[in-house]
């Protein structure tokens, strides 16, 4: 028989996949122990202190049980003070977590996971993750957590693709490490996410600002088949734009020196030099404005949108060839 899990934990955080996770972790841990684990989830702010105490009463037959109370920043005085009751005296074969996001109106409950850390509780910090280093990060983890390992190429085209939804990043990350033995490339990423890739409207902005006619155009009638809206595209080709002409315009140098100071992920910078290279100060200006103009012909000003992407995918394409 496993050790059994600690019988109080704080769980820090607003980041929902990693609160879920921080959630399942514990209970298996619980049932790992003791099969019988019987698991009660609530709203903090839902229960009396009565009601609570019931929650966290042992069993009567001495199975084990897993209490989650969620949105622990909620909490009003009296019910604050009896969660901390119970974490000073935690009844037998009981494991309580606390879910708290940070916050909180009432003085209890900002110092709710103050005072649970005092007490000792097992904390897991579950921050939403807003920076593109954090969730290169993520997708890192999530590959050795499903036992591979991904390319940082691939990081940055499963980000492009996917988008930065926790749960679709870590469905498809554990996906391709089934796919690929373990071992996820660009490549891998997207052949899996294709369809994905073209309805973002990335690939049609990637093939316009280097210059490749054909394969934008392919591209970007796929995208049109596909029903993708013209102001995803008509986005992916002015956030190309304006990315080369801010890299441009730093200089060259180290890309994580770049990225650090232009506040974008290490492969974009990489990306975006190497797209800089066929394209000078003249040509980024002319293209910022071509990008503003469709930007404002696709959200109604175009009698014909599919046109004004045509012809705003082919004015790139000539505005590098210069």
């Amino acid at each position: 028989m496993n050790p059994a899990p600690a019988s109080l934990h704080l769980v820090v955080g607003e980041e929902e996949l990693l609160v879920e996770r921080a959630v399942s972790e514990t209970l298996a841990a619980a049932r790992e122990n003791d099969p019988a684990t019987e698991f009660r989830r609530a709203r903090v702010s839902e229960l009396t202190p009565p009601e609570l105490d019931e929650m966290l009463s042992p069993s009567l037959f001495s199975e084990g049980r897993v209490v989650a109370l969620e949105a622990a920043q909620e909490a009003g005085k009296e019910i604050a003070e009896a969660v901390l009751s119970h974490a000073r005296a935690p009844a037998e074969g009981v494991v309580l977590l606390v879910l708290h996001n940070g916050g909180g109106r009432a003085k209890q409950a900002k110092e709710l996971p103050a005072t649970l850390r005092k007490l000792g509780a097992t904390v897991t910090e579950c921050p939403r993750l807003t920076r593109p280093s954090e969730r290169e990060s993520f997708v890192k983890a999530e590959a050795s957590r499903c036992g591979g390992r991904i390319e940082p190429a691939a990081v940055g085209a499963l980000l492009e693709t996917v988008g930065n939804d926790l749960r679709e990043l870590a469905s498809s990350v554990s996906q391709l490490v089934a796919d690929t033995d373990g071992k996820v490339d660009e490549a891998a990423v997207r052949r899996y996410h294709q369809g994905k890739a073209e309805v973002t409207g990335f690939v049609v902005a990637e093939k316009a600002v280097m210059g490749d006619r054909a394969g934008a155009l392919e591209a970007l009638r796929w995208a049109l088949r596909l029903g993708v809206p013209h102001v995803l595209i008509a986005d992916a080709l002015a956030d190309a734009v304006r990315t080369i002409g801010r890299v441009a315009s730093a200089g060259g140098g180290d890309q994580y020196r770049l990225a650090k100071e232009l506040g974008m992920p290490p492969w974009k910078v990489k990306k975006a030099q190497s797209q800089a290279r066929g394209w000078n100060r003249v040509g980024v200006t002319s293209a910022m404005g071509l990008v503003a103009e469709l930007n404002a012909q696709v959200k109604g000003q175009a009698a014909d949108a599919d046109y004004a992407l045509e012809r705003a995918v082919l004015g790139l394409v000539e505005l590098r060839a210069r």
